[in-house]
């Protein structure tokens, strides 16, 4: 006899799933058969979407998918289908879009009432038991009763998302300008916290790719107030609670307006940019407080979330056990007062001093967030001791706590690898190689970039979106392709490698073959291979993550340099083109579109260094901040076009190329780096 309760997902390998795959909801996982089932049974779907770190997911699994009052209800009048977001971005993205045209607010659980053909008639986030299977009798009793309304209603809602996703092309192409980024983030700074940092709201989301364009722009534009904002937002987020001041790594949002209560889940794809932030920020202004953030960034990433084959894992949650015994948010990262006393004795006063043990850091109850709110000298003078003095505490209190709270229950990890948040962390390890020249890390990125080619890449341009168990099983989207193409370019600038472009356009075209629109110059979101959702993404506004289309035009741009590619120039153009009424409304939330502005209006320029000692000069030039450049170079012949007829057997020189005219050979690094900090 089957154990009732065990459903269909225990077959998957989705850490996510796998948590419901003993509900006494008979979950199915999205697939072909599920779908034509619901279709021949003519019965309503019930779609709840989540991820493995999300809170309220596991709240309403305890409150209802694991009632057997509740599951009785959906498993007589539902094909329940329960699906991992950060494996299906696509369907995630096409109900939540659904979700916020329904009801003008979105979040996760993600729960979807929609027809046996997919399109959705009701939409929800966390409910409680009650209004769960309330919500249910009355759809239920809808359908049976008078189908036609809901048919009616989705046939509008399937309109509508079709309209939204659709783009009026432009196809005159204006050249940009300075003044229409300068009139952008005039908007966008009404909206700057300037006491904390970051957006001025709460919750706080750090969104790395905002501020990396911001700080690029700060300093070509010498725009001094604002890299003041933007100093003040790095160094808040360090300071605060969102920051593992104990273990390294960001959680993924404050709940508050100073960065000091964290939602505590650890995901990779905050840290892998973040990790570049920091980097690319340490170059621009030497701040030793970022070099810290950095490496013990990468030492948290290396500790809790590498495997031996050198891929990463997609997060820790928030969620862990109390020493009461209950699962609980936070329990892992946060102290009492007593705790801290006995670990640190005669040293507690001076901590407490350093991470507000005071009303401060308090965060509920008698439990502690460790935040900072002064730098280290300061904080030396006024308890009277050396700053060097402090810094040895320092390294002291983070190796006593960190092998104290080891011993506590640990928050569950997902360890379904996924090849987008793969790419941006291998992305952070090679920007972090380039600024701090530690050979580890270029280890760890050449090893995670070969398990990409080696179990995440079929040869021809195909790639695989995840990866668990020694299997790959979902084709790639957008964002795949846009992220591993962005990481192989940086890591062709940190080694010199010609087989990094070399994969990088193979990708292109392949994305150009099964993504692209060219009515709109776009790409959709899925290939032209995959079964079809009932409408096909374009994703076009950044968020945390920058949009897939803004890396993909990023890309282009560059690899038009790289390749003389006429078509990839003119396509990464007519993509900005098509993004400008959007950019000046919300620049916010299009801040990688921004960085691509600042290419096209800004000087970019193309380094080609070439000669014995070409990798040597590039380790040297990568260590600088210098963001409107790409570089390339060999140490023999090459057939690349930008190093075609500039080899040099004896001597190591460099080119400054732009537009596809290069400056006379110049062997003087020091002049170089000068040329490219004048931003001309």
């Amino acid at each position: 006899m089957a154990d009732p309760y065990t459903n269909d997902l225990i077959h998957e390998s989705s850490p996510y799933l796998l948590q419901h795959a003993h509900n006494p909801v008979q979950w199915k996982p999205w697939k072909p058969e599920v779908l034509e089932e619901a279709v021949a049974s003519n019965r309503l779907l019930l779609i709840s979407i989540g991820y493995a770190s999300c809170h309220w997911c596991h709240v309403m699994e305890q409150e209802c998918f694991e009632d057997s009052e509740v599951a009785e209800v959906m498993n007589a009048h539902f094909i329940n289908i329960k699906v991992d977001r950060e494996e299906r971005p696509d369907i995630d993205q096409v109900y939540m879009t659904a979700l916020q045209v329904m009801t003008g607010q979105g979040g996760w659980p993600l729960n979807i009432v929609a027809l046996p053909d997919g399109r959705p008639v009701w939409g929800g986030t966390y409910l409680s038991k009650d209004r769960w299977t309330g919500t249910l009798w009355q759809i239920r009793d809808l359908y049976e009763q008078e189908p036609r309304k809901l048919q009616e209603y989705a046939t509008r809602l399937e309109q509508g998302l079709q309209r939204m996703e659709s783009i009026v092309p432009k196809h005159d192409i204006s050249p940009f300008s300075d003044s229409q980024i300068r009139q952008a983030v005039s908007r966008w700074r009404s909206g700057f916290d300037y006491e904390y940092g970051g957006p001025d709201r709460a919750p706080k989301f750090m969104m790395p790719g905002n501020i990396a364009f911001l700080l690029d722009y700060a300093s070509v534009a010498g725009d001094k107030a604002l890299m003041q904002y933007v100093e003040l937002t790095l160094t808040k987020m360090a300071y605060g609670g969102i920051y593992d001041q104990v273990g390294g790594g960001f959680s993924r949002y404050s709940t508050d307006r100073k960065w000091h209560v964290p939602h505590f889940e650890k995901m990779l794809y905050d840290n892998g940019q973040l990790v570049s932030l920091y980097a690319n920020a340490y170059a621009a202004t030497g701040s030793k407080l970022y070099k810290t953030v950095v490496f013990e960034t990468l030492e948290f990433v290396r500790r809790e979330l590498t495997g031996d084959d050198g891929a990463f894992y997609s997060s820790l949650d928030a969620d862990s056990t109390d020493p009461e015994g209950r699962l609980r948010e936070g329990a892992y990262y946060t102290w009492k007062e007593e705790e801290l006393k006995t670990l640190l004795g005669d040293d507690f006063p001076l901590f407490a001093a350093y991470y507000n043990i005071n009303g401060y850091g308090l965060w509920e109850e008698d439990r502690y967030v460790l935040i900072r709110s002064a730098p280290d000298r300061e904080i030396a003078a006024r308890n009277h001791i050396e700053e060097g003095l402090l810094s040895g505490k320092l390294n002291s209190w983070k190796h006593l706590l960190l092998d104290y709270r080891e011993q506590r229950p640990r928050p569950r990890l997902d360890d379904k690898i996924l090849t987008s948040w793969n790419a941006l962390m291998l992305k952070g390890y090679t920007d972090a190689y380039k600024v701090f020249g530690e050979r580890s890390f270029l280890e760890a990125a050449l090893k995670n970039a070969r398990f990409i080619l080696e179990k995440q890449y079929d040869g021809n341009g195909r790639l695989f979106r995840n990866h668990k168990g020694g299997k790959s099983s979902i084709n790639a989207f957008l964002e795949d392709y846009a992220a591993v193409t962005d990481a192989f370019i940086a890591l062709h600038e940190a080694t010199l490698d010609e087989q990094w472009l070399q994969v990088s356009r193979a990708l292109t075209d392949y994305v150009f073959t099964h993504f692209h629109d060219p009515r709109s110059h776009m790409f959709f979101f899925t290939s032209d291979l995959d079964a079809a959702l009932i409408a096909r993404s374009v994703e076009r506004q950044d968020n945390v993550i920058p949009s897939s289309n803004s890396i993909m035009a990023g890309n282009l741009f560059v690899l038009s340099r790289h390749f003389d590619d006429e078509k990839y120039g003119k396509t990464a153009s007519l993509m900005l083109q098509q993004m400008l009424d959007d950019i000046q409304s919300h620049p916010s939330f299009h801040a990688n579109w921004l960085s691509l502005m600042l290419y096209h209006t800004s000087g970019f320029r193309e380094v080609v260094i070439s000669g014995p000692e070409a990798a040597a000069y590039a380790k040297i030039l990568n260590s600088h901040y210098l963001p409107l450049k790409t570089v390339t170079g060999t140490s023999e012949r090459s057939g690349l076009p930008l190093l075609r007829q500039r080899y040099h057997e004896d001597s190591t020189v460099i080119y400054l190329c732009k537009n596809n005219t290069c400056t006379l050979p110049t062997g003087i690094l020091k002049e170089v780096v000068k040329n490219l900090k004048g931003y001309e």
